[in-house]
């Protein structure tokens, strides 16, 4: 969201003071909140509250706000932030009126405050001043007053001159049903959400951008009612055809989004498949190969098919085609209402050049085909598809997400793309009881390594065999670890820990299911790792308030043992995604629970001293000794804002040197790349380099006689002899004092005769 402040002046700044000594009013609240739960928590804020631990109560303080807020039955809730009118702070939890009321006490002239804001990740409640909030459907802000309870420092805001203040929507979310216009508030907002005016968030949350887009829809807003003016008959407005049926195109292949579903083994046997908007029907064929009951609908190409339920539903880069606000809307909920399972929705989200003589037309473009093509911004994407069907939607790739009927289910879908890939320990010691019922056995040794702990009544198929023999699970674990190593099972249990901590801490950013919305895996998985949900929440918010600490993902970064490091940053390899740190993994879940990753990835960059993932992709990492940089996509994670950059037509573009650095040791191609790297630094490649881009690359190994092939450094046999010779004799050099380095360990240097033949060659 974005308003003009350039008259906006800071009335007020300044700190609270009490007899010569800060007072502020988070020591208020940590006194009076001692007293009101001095039987729930007094140990635990006690704790926090020893000399030395202030920083550490901050963070508990605002933990507890933030989960306050977030399971009030009144108020409007953001991923950042939680909005109350003034009339419903009564009837919020008695913790979030202790906290206000220690900020209001501190805080002058606020009698005529509208709403109150309380921030999620920080210590700071902000007083907002709406004076038309019944009258005026859309108000506007007049005055905002923020205090830092830690400090005491206030601070205020005047937009009473501002020509674009921000301005309110869903006025009801608000205020409590009780309130006198609450249904007048209530059925605005239903209308709006009919006609799409609350659909594009990015425009619409100042003055300015909100009537522009109100132009664009073509209605006006009069007394809480949305108005469609009659058009002059005279008017010189132009409305262009669109043809949308322009927009479908003939596929070879199976679409992205669906291709998606089946490699997350989300067809199961007897699943039907629908396509909404289904153009020539190219994945209604596709699905049907895979033995798939498969059909569809489109308004153009297929207008007579009906619209049936189908447990898939894929409305795939639809809603980007429609330019009525409305009409888009409803297919969206029409593909909803035929879902029984899975809803797959697709959009294009990346913008195009505003050069190439494009048309503005509503909320998006009109091609020079007359078709229509709305780009989503990715968070776009996601928050209309949550408002228009009321859901939490899975980011998988840009422009795509996974819409689950059940909401245990995508909870179910969420976890299992955390998980860790692991494999089940090795028999290390000859026991006959273990070698008698090994195959018996196997069954329960796969589970474990799969879930980290005992599978409990149900979960298992050979469940009646193993207890038939053994009597219990537990009788029949003791025989395996006779024959297998404790500490490895150890190992999986903590690996399946954190991959369940990190799960959590994502889901702590926004609604955090209950205990009983979860599917009954990871129910099982809760109270077999961690004994009770409440000890894992508070675990994984721990986590997730780390990550406000730039030197605490500074160290991760520094310490973790996979990566290549620069002052900075830590850049890895996906494939090595779950090695990392668990809070690094959290670090990348903050902007793949929203954005998703970009299409291809290959690596993950993480910045240590500011909130920002960067993802690379290099299209043949495996086969390329020093593969070339082809897109980047980066997301600064504090305002999820994200920008996109195009290599590919680079003359000079930048490339990947030490490429074992960014995998972990178990990559299939380890050795090889780390051969390739030590044969490099043996004859100074990188020392003699100013930079990792391609040109540079090519000049170096040309003055350094040498050439690659595959991932091997040769001499080549057209150099100088003179050159040759004396530069074998610095390697040589340089090899020794490596050796001495090593204690004597050597390691080899560039391969090739004298003459420049290859190894391999006849």
């Amino acid at each position: 969201m974005t308003y003009d402040t350039t008259t906006n002046t800071i009335l007020d700044s300044e700190t609270l003071e009490n007899n010569e000594e800060l007072l502020t009013p988070l020591m208020a609240f940590s006194q009076q909140i001692l007293l009101h739960e001095k039987e729930a928590e007094p140990l635990d804020m006690r704790c926090q509250a020893e000399p030395g631990n202030e920083e550490v109560a901050v963070d508990w303080i605002v933990e507890k706000v933030a989960r306050c807020c977030r399971e009030s039955k009144v108020g409007k809730k953001l991923p950042t932030a939680f909005y109350v009118h003034i009339s419903a702070l009564a009837t919020l939890n008695p913790v979030l009126t202790i906290y206000e009321n220690c900020a209001r006490q501190n805080v002058p002239n606020i009698d005529a405050a509208t709403l109150v804001k309380f921030q999620l990740r920080q210590p700071k409640i902000s007083y907002l001043f709406y004076p038309d909030f019944d009258t005026d459907a859309h108000p506007a802000l007049q005055r905002s007053i923020q205090i830092n309870l830690e400090t005491g420092e206030v601070k205020c805001i005047d937009y009473s001159n501002s020509d674009n203040p921000p301005v309110l929507h869903r006025k009801e979310t608000f205020i409590t049903a009780d309130y006198p216009n609450y249904e007048k508030f209530a059925r605005l907002t239903r209308s709006e959400e009919k006609w799409g005016l609350l659909d594009n968030t990015s425009v619409i949350g100042t003055r300015e951008g909100w009537l522009k887009y109100l132009g664009y829809c073509g209605v006006e807003i009069q007394d809480h009612t949305v108005i469609q003016p009659a058009k002059e008959e005279n008017s010189q407005l132009s409305i262009p055809k669109i043809e949308r049926h322009k927009a479908a195109i003939i596929r070879n292949s199976i679409s992205k989004p669906v291709r998606l579903v089946l490699e997350a083994d989300l067809f199961i046997d007897g699943d039907t498949f629908f396509d909404y908007g289904c153009g020539y029907g190219g994945d209604i064929q596709h699905i049907g190969q895979e033995g798939y009951a498969a059909s569809g609908w489109d308004p153009y190409y297929q207008p007579d098919s009906p619209q049936i339920n189908a447990d898939i539903v894929n409305i795939g880069y639809v809603i980007n085609v429609i330019e009525s606000l409305g009409e888009r809307r409803e297919a969206l909920l029409n593909a909803w209402e035929l879902t029984n399972k899975l809803l797959i929705v697709a959009a294009q989200v990346l913008i195009d050049d505003g050069e190439r003589g494009q048309i503005a037309y509503g909320d998006g473009i009109i091609t020079s085909w007359n078709t229509f093509q709305k780009y989503y911004e990715q968070e776009e994407l996601k928050v209309y598809i949550d408002q228009v069907l009321n859901v939490d939607a899975i980011p998988v790739a840009l422009g795509i997400y996974f819409v689950f009927r059940d909401a245990a289910e995508g909870q179910g879908f969420r976890a299992s793309r955390l998980r860790s890939h692991l494999s089940t320990p090795r028999v290390r010691s000859q026991v006959k009881r273990f070698e008698d019922y090994a195959e018996m056995l196997a069954p329960l040794m796969a589970f474990v390594s799969d879930r980290g702990r005992l599978p409990v009544k149900g979960e298992l198929a050979e469940e009646s065999a193993i207890k038939g023999e053994f009597h219990s699970f537990n009788r029949a674990w003791r025989v395996i670890l006779q024959a297998t190593d404790a500490d490895d099972w150890e190992t999986i249990a903590d690996k399946r820990r954190q991959d369940l901590l990190v799960y959590l801490a994502l889901n702590g950013l926004g609604d955090r299911p209950s205990m009983r919305q979860l599917p009954a895996q990871i129910r099982n998985d809760i109270k077999g790792l961690f004994d009770n949900y409440q000890k894992a929440c508070t675990l994984a918010d721990l986590m997730l308030y780390s990550l406000g600490k730039s030197e605490i993902i500074g160290d991760c970064c520094e310490d973790s043992a996979i990566g290549y490091k620069l002052p900075g940053s830590l850049s890895v390899h996906v494939s090595a995604l779950e090695e990392l740190d668990p809070l690094l993994r959290l670090y990348e879940g903050c902007a793949n629970r929203t954005i998703g990753r970009l299409d291809g990835a290959t690596i993950i960059k993480f910045y240590a001293n500011q909130p920002k993932i960067s993802y690379l992709f290099y299209p043949d990492f495996d086969t390329n000794p020093h593969p070339v940089l082809h897109t980047s996509m980066h997301i600064n994670l504090r305002g999820l804002s994200v920008s996109y950059q195009d290599y590919s037509n680079l003359p000079n573009p930048p490339i990947l040197v030490k490429k074992e650095a960014f995998v972990a040791t178990s990559y299939p191609h380890y050795q090889k790349f780390a051969k390739l790297s030590r044969q490099e630094e043996k004859l100074g490649i990188f020392d003699k380099w100013g930079g990792f881009k391609e040109r540079e690359l090519l000049n170096c190994l040309d003055e350094n006689c040498v050439k690659i092939k595959g991932h091997r450094l040769f001499w080549r046999s057209d150099s100088d002899p003179e050159k040759l010779k004396m530069l074998q004799t610095t390697a040589l050099e340089r090899q020794q004092k490596k050796i001495e380095v090593n204690g004597g360990k050597s390691e080899g240097t560039a391969e090739g005769t004298e003459d420049g033949k290859e190894e391999g060659e006849e």
